[in-house]
């Protein structure tokens, strides 16, 4: 199996907005610490160069604590720096497309809206699917909403695992309770946080208790 369920109960996906003086790689170390569970490096204005040393610098974080290391949207950059795997959305490249340039070993993620769009991920080689977004968000002001039916409906159509995305936070965490997911990826639950390290560490044992309940 390459992406285990467990990895996705606290994913992390990086976001440069409130760096504040800080670097991106000291931000994700925190999370690690704090209990981050998979880390995703989404840049959109890095030069390939200053993306791949990012992405190696990264990825060397999360071997040290055996964390799956994906990258957002850049399958030949995921490719050259060896990442565990990537994550696409509907208007990047083809899942199956990027099933074929990745081989059978990298993880593959893709976010999806409707059980339409999840089922067909699915048999185009996906491992997991990232459904959203279930609150509003500020981080991607183009993402539409998805209900907490719809959800629940594309975690009982899908037989791979679900996180959910998109406005979550230690304050509504629990609200996704029965669903089926099988965790949350958060962008400024964690990196906008003046302690990113206890940001993680809260959400982790809330999102796992939510995970644990039936609803």
């Amino acid at each position: 199996m390459r992406c285990d369920e467990r990895d996705l109960l606290l994913y992390a996906v990086t976001d440069r907005t409130w760096l504040e003086g800080r670097t991106l790689a000291s931000q994700v170390a925190e999370a690690l610490e704090g209990g981050a569970t998979m880390i995703q490096l989404r840049e959109k204005h890095l030069d390939h160069d200053a993306f791949l040393a990012e992405a190696r610098e990264i990825q060397s974080l999360c071997r040290r604590r055996s964390v799956p290391f994906l990258i957002n949207d850049d399958v030949d950059l995921a490719v050259e720096a060896g990442a565990d795997g990537i994550h696409v959305g509907q208007h990047d490249t083809e899942a199956g497309q990027v099933r074929a340039r990745i081989g059978p070993d990298m993880i593959l993620g893709v976010s999806v809206q409707t059980v339409g769009q999840a089922l067909a991920a699915q048999a185009a080689g996906a491992d997991y699917l990232g459904v959203g977004a279930v609150f509003p968000t500020g981080t991607k002001k183009d993402a539409g909403a998805v209900s907490y039916t719809v959800l629940r409906e594309i975690c009982r159509a899908a037989d791979i695992p679900v996180v959910a995305i998109g406005g979550i936070g230690a304050h509504n965490v629990g609200q996704l309770a029965g669903s089926g997911i099988c965790g949350v990826a958060v962008i400024s639950a964690l990196f906008a946080q003046p302690d990113v390290r206890e940001a993680a560490r809260t959400l982790y044992h809330l999102t796992k208790r939510m995970v644990m309940t039936d609803g």
